[in-house]
């Protein structure tokens, strides 16, 4: 006998092992573990260290500030190690700087360098200015689920919507991976305080003079300590302002002898604050999908923002928080109030995640069938446990390698499919014609092995090869398509490994029954009859050898003449098809909070002939919750009269014929006809399908003077208007 490969071995260690079929309930066990406990979430986590570091500079013009703040401050944060780019946004009073590093940078050596940087540098902080504020921002911050608090009837004001949430937020905040809550609209509570100037003047009494006095009365300072009756006691001197009666009674100055009380000399109001933005409900005609009554009109409300923790589940952390609003309606929650799931990616990543499983294991069945047709059932049998114990074990790699359930990381696995069962229908099926062709024992089945171990061995390398340089793509694409050739070659290897071990011992077991037939006995098969009469022609003349290859040049040069004359599209991704958009509205500067709101009240009176949208929200003078896009492209900073954002939510996508970019197609004329009335900038921003970017195409001037940059860009501008 001649001396038996790797392959061989392989197979003869576990062929009559003990072991064997242990190994196979071990991997589908950890298989059903991994799917059960790794994270789900909508996207790949991409570690991308995000800081912004916001300083002001009160009374200072924007070019002060650039010459004074802005320029040497980017001057030493380009010195810390690891820096991709650096943005700066420049505002009289203001400059915020936003420090990006390398993907995969750590997030928590990036903040130490970047503090430490900050801080050897504080020697050179001009006079007035503050010290740096720092703040990082990761995909863990961008909230995975959003309520919205309303009233159909509109009994509540937005100061009370506000308190509610104010009360709901502190109960959910309780779970222990929940990270960062907001609430966004309504108004605070605010005691304010109305001067009245003949008082002032009776009393000789300045503002300034209560200002001080507020200031002085509102904070506790310790004061130190006595013994007494074996016991010590600390003192504290001072107090806070605890209601409005406390406000009244602050001490602002002395006349005649006499103290002066604030109530004296002012009228005292405790209430909601001035409106700096405003959050309205709006009912599309598809409404009833969430439960919802179409009604008219628009609803003030008030939106909670819940984020999860890194690592943390987000269809757990989802399900337990909509778990416990349900508990509190009755009780903390108005039994009259409305509160409205507007986001839950926690269901969509539940949603994507069963779906891609459901395929996976629908591709599985499918290539057993196949199987089972074209080999025999007892071969199906053979490869319908190679290929759950190949996938099991990736979904296992999958978890320790700390990738989450996502749609990438299960595309990778529902791509591998089609490759990983090869190894183990090349070993079968050459285990069964040896079988057909010599004794049914161990022996047999090894050396049916050993023969076609190299190429498989081979052939499993090569198509790795072909994968693994995907996963030295940089910039934001490399770790987000990264599982796809990690993932597929943990799953090639395993299907190689299966194909050694587990293979030969379940063939060995299955097909006893085979039929013997000797070397002359055997006939060719139909199919292969077939291809041999396709085949032969070419082996046996040069000319159609020449002839064929010829052709397939041809072919596929014209095929690749399809890229140059734009007869085909090139994208990296297909569109996703969410149910939900963001329409970013620009007012022109100084425009008032009230024609912002206008404008916005338009939007949403057309966005409710739109047979599709389920409900929006729109966002006045403040930003909406903000998706990875917006966190990229820092949407969460948008405040002030002139800015608004509606969120448009959708029925789900087996509910509507038109895919997400085909209704955000639908829409833009029409909101951007609403728009060019009000002389305002109109984005219709739909969720990228891969990681986002600032924008589709951006162009960067640089030159000395400011009047010729902004000359230049006006220009640049145009020319890409009339593309």
């Amino acid at each position: 006998m001649a001396r038996i490969g790797i392959s061989g071995r392989i197979a003869q260690a576990f062929i009559r092992s003990k072991l064997t079929p242990l190994i196979v309930l071990a991997s589908l066990l950890l298989g059903l573990f991994a799917v059960f406990i790794t994270p789900r979430e909508e996207e790949p986590q991409i570690v991308v260290p995000m800081i912004d570091v916001m300083v002001a500079y009160p009374g200072a013009s924007a070019r002060e500030v650039e010459e004074r703040v802005t320029r040497p401050m980017e001057k030493f944060l380009w010195e810390i190690k690891g820096v991709e780019y650096i943005y700066s946004i420049v505002k009289p009073g203001m400059n915020l700087t936003i420090v990006r590093f390398y993907v995969g940078e750590d997030m928590e050596d990036s903040i130490v360098n970047l503090y430490n940087k900050l801080m050897a540098n504080f020697d050179r902080i001009p006079p007035g200015v503050t010290q740096p504020l720092v703040k990082p921002k990761s995909i863990d911050d961008v909230p995975i689920l959003t309520l919205t608090l309303w009233d159909g009837e509109n009994r509540y004001t937005g100061y009370e919507l506000r308190r509610i949430a104010v009360e709901l937020a502190e109960e959910l905040k309780k779970d222990q991976n929940v990270s960062e809550l907001s609430i966004i609209g309504g108004q605070k509570r605010q005691v304010i305080i109305n001067l009245d100037q003949s008082r002032l003047k009776a009393y000789q009494t300045s503002s300034l003079q209560i200002m001080q006095a507020l200031q002085q009365a509102n904070f506790v300072l310790p004061s130190g300590s006595f013994p007494a009756g074996n016991r010590e006691f600390l003192v504290e001197t001072g107090g806070f302002l605890a209601d409005m009666e406390d406000v009244a009674s602050v001490i602002v100055g002395i006349y005649n002898g006499k103290p002066v009380y604030l109530r004296d000399v002012a009228v005292l109001t405790d209430g909601p604050e001035e409106p700096a933005n405003y959050v309205f409900m709006g009912l599309g005609p598809a409404a009833a999908e969430k439960d919802l009554t179409p009604a008219p009109g628009q609803f003030e409300a008030v939106t909670i923002a819940i984020s999860k923790k890194k690592g943390a589940n987000a269809s757990t952390v989802a399900h337990e928080a909509l778990e416990k609003v349900e508990a509190l309606k009755g009780r903390l929650i108005p039994s009259n109030l409305q509160v409205t799931v507007t986001r839950d990616y926690g269901e969509t990543a539940k949603e994507k995640s069963d779906e891609l499983l459901k395929h996976m294991l629908i591709a599985t069945v499918s290539v057993i069938i196949l199987i089972a047709f074209t080999l025999g059932w007892r071969e199906a049998v053979v490869v319908g446990v190679a290929v759950p114990v190949t996938l099991a074990l990736t979904l296992l790699i999958n978890y320790l390698y700390g990738y989450t359930l996502n749609r990438v990381t299960l595309f990778a696995l529902i791509f591998s499919i089609g490759i990983l069962v090869d190894d183990a229908i090349v070993v079968v099926e050459n285990i069964h014609r040896h079988f057909k062709l010599h004794r049914i024992n161990p022996l047999t089945a090894i050396l049916a092995v050993d023969e076609v171990g190299s190429p498989t061995i081979l052939a499993t390398f090569a198509v790795i090869a072909a994968l693994l340089p995907m996963a030295f793509v940089s910039g934001l694409m490399g770790p987000y398509m990264r599982p796809i050739p990690v993932g597929a070659s943990a799953a090639m290897l395993f299907s190689l490994l299966v194909a050694f071990i587990v293979t030969p011992w379940l063939s060995y077991l299955v097909l006893k029954n085979v039929k013997h037939n000797s070397a002359e006995q055997e006939a060719d098969s139909r199919l292969l009859r077939i291809y041999k009469k396709i085949i032969n022609p070419f082996l046996d003349s040069s000319v159609k050898r020449i002839t064929m290859l010829l052709l397939v040049g041809l072919l596929l040069g014209v095929a690749l003449l399809l890229l140059p004359l734009k007869k085909v599209t090139v994208k990296m991704l297909p569109f996703d098809n969410k149910s939900e958009l963001q329409i970013i509205i620009d007012m022109p500067e100084g425009a008032p909070l009230e024609e912002t709101a206008a404008l916005t009240r338009e939007m949403g009176e057309y966005l409710k002939t739109v047979p599709e949208v389920t409900d929006y929200q729109a966002y006045i003078g403040t930003a909406a919750p903000y998706n990875f896009n917006g966190l990229v492209r820092h949407y969460f900073l948008r405040s002030g009269s002139n800015v608004a954002d509606l969120q448009v939510n959708f029925v789900s996508k087996e509910k509507r014929v038109q895919q997400s970019h085909d209704l955000a197609k639908r829409l833009r004329p029409s909101l951007k006809e609403i728009g060019d009335r009000y002389a305002a900038s109109i984005k219709v921003a739909e969720i990228p399908p891969g990681p986002p970017v600032l924008s589709t195409l951006v162009a960067e001037i640089y030159g000395p003077a400011l009047n010729r940059q902004i000359e230049i860009a006006a220009a640049v501008k145009k020319y890409l208007k009339k593309q």
